[in-house]
């Protein structure tokens, strides 16, 4: 019995192991982390949503891992740079940023999205390095930033999310915009969205579109409403 214990005592005590357990609270504190990004991202029907996030947090996490096994297996034998692995992530998650990056006109869209790509995979290498509470407190921090001060933005307003679904997309875009501001407000992004994303029922024919509008005032937003509905060629909308 005595030997199967001390069996047993070895076994736990490989480095194998702790590296194996290790492994999994990190992975298990990247998913939570990551996964509070990529909803406020997937709730906001960004182009990056809950599971971009996630997997750019876990594979910057895995980086940073290995970057630690590989500079502590080999310590004393080859010299090696435990950041230079997470290095190459900062630098090289551009590329995912870009392609959440989007032109329309005089306006663009993704950065912010882009940007929250690159901060998880932040977290990612910050959590895999061991530094639990800068990854707690910068997660927190970014979820404040991406949710909360939206009310900030264009006077103050809170947004308005108008779901449209309209026959021709680039002839009645112009003359939401137009609308808008007529009646005082501020088009802060108009986007097209995929059937399964959108409130409204789409057709087979038409595009629906979100418009995150900040009004003048409720008065205003309803006379918005009103004239947006009453365009020829808007078949349904929705206020979120």
């Amino acid at each position: 019995m005595d030997s199967l214990w001390n069996a047993v005592q070895d076994f736990v005590n490989l480095p194998q192991v702790e590296y194996a357990l290790d492994a999994v609270v990190k992975m298990l504190l990247t998913v939570l982390f990551s996964g509070i990004i990529g909803y406020e991202r997937e709730h906001s029907h960004r182009p990056a949503g809950f599971r971009t996030h996630i997997l750019v947090a876990v594979g910057s996490t895995l980086v940073m891992m290995t970057s630690k096994y590989v500079f502590l297996e080999y310590e004393g034998l080859a010299s090696f740079d435990p950041t230079r692995l997470g290095a190459q992530v900062i630098s090289g998650i551009g590329f995912l940023g870009a392609g959440t990056i989007l032109r329309e006109g005089f306006s663009v869209k993704g950065l912010t999205t882009a940007a929250s790509l690159w901060a998880v995979s932040c977290i990612g290498l910050a959590v895999g390095a061991g530094y639990y509470v800068g990854a707690l407190v910068t997660t927190l921090f970014i979820y404040l930033t991406l949710n909360t001060f939206k009310r900030f933005v264009a006077r103050g307003n809170p947004s308005k999310n108008i779901y449209i679904e309209a026959e021709n997309m680039s002839r009645q875009a112009a003359e939401i915009g137009t609308i808008v501001k007529r009646y005082g407000g501020n088009l802060h992004t108009l986007e097209v969205l995929y059937a399964d994303s959108s409130p409204t029922k789409r057709k087979s024919d038409s595009v629906v579109m979100k418009a995150v509008v900040f009004p003048r005032d409720e008065e205003g937003f309803g006379l918005t409403i009103s004239a947006i509905r009453s365009l020829e060629g808007i078949r349904d909308l929705y206020v979120d």
